[in-house]
């Protein structure tokens, strides 16, 4: 790959996903993109990004970004939040609720570990809840759907006591149980786009996004995440995630790393 093919690759991400990839992943990004080559047909990577410069088409466009997002994610990720989430918010929050039910939005779910975590940590405590899981990448949102992984990924974050009482033996993979299946609706969405109408959420998951974002657009689907938030809802980004001069619509909780509330300033403009 060329430097001003990569150029070309950055501004295509930034336009359409928001994302940048620093110049020293040059080789990463040719390394990740030989299979969609092959897979699109193209003899090699540069003659793949020679016809989509010559003639862009919108699905290998996206294919190509989608392939060169960071896709690492596991089961119980950083672990303090999904503990707090199951032994202090999902408490008071439901009942506070009607039908004690609890809406919380997993934005940027990659392929379903962080989704999946949150079903199990409600269906442990026993909570009513109702989880949206979206993610700009299609194919990851089909993975996550399908519910299926390996014992080496369930085990990077779960126990052996918890995979078995989730989880059962599919193949050569480990699915989720039906009556974990039905807590979750998965779905593509792009963070950039306006957020979808529909009620708003009591907890909203966007760790280890917004930190790969261009600042130019972190702002935007900051205040994006705030009107889909309750006002006395929570939003978790990752615990190293900080929100410091680029918004003033939430304000962190002390001894919370990574856990934000509305700042009095949101609440005001809400009134």
């Amino acid at each position: 790959m060329t430097e001003e093919d990569f150029d070309r690759l950055q501004q295509l991400m930034a336009s359409r996903a928001g994302f940048r990839l620093t110049r020293d992943r040059i080789h990463l990004a040719t390394h990740r993109l030989g299979p969609v080559a092959r897979r699109e047909g193209f003899d090699s990577v540069d003659a793949m990004l020679a016809s989509l410069w010559a003639r862009p088409v919108a699905s290998l466009g996206w294919a190509i970004i989608e392939t060169l997002l960071n896709p690492e994610t596991w089961f119980r990720r950083d672990r303090a939040p999904f503990d707090t989430f199951a032994r202090e918010l999902l408490p008071a929050i439901g009942r506070v609720r009607e039908g004690g039910l609890v809406r919380v939005w997993s934005a940027g779910c990659g392929t379903g570990q962080e989704a999946w975590s949150l079903a199990m940590a409600a269906g442990d405590a026993g909570a009513h809840v109702e989880i949206m899981a979206t993610d700009l990448s299609q194919r990851a949102i089909e993975r996550a759907e399908a519910g299926a992984y390996t014992t080496f990924e369930i085990q990077r974050g779960l126990s052996a006591h918890t995979m078995l009482r989730w989880f059962e033996p599919a193949d050569e993979q480990w699915a989720v149980k039906p009556e974990l299946r039905d807590r979750i609706a998965f779905s593509r969405a792009n963070l950039l786009d306006e957020p979808a109408a529909g009620p708003r959420f009591d907890v909203i998951f966007c760790r280890h996004v917004l930190s790969d974002m261009e600042p130019a657009r972190r702002g935007g689907v900051i205040e994006a995440l705030e009107r889909k938030l309750v006002d006395d809802g929570c939003l978790f980004l990752g615990v190293d995630e900080r929100l410091d001069g680029e918004t003033v619509a939430f304000r962190p909780v002390s001894g919370r790393r990574g856990l934000f509330v509305k700042a009095p300033s949101a609440l005001s403009r809400a009134a």
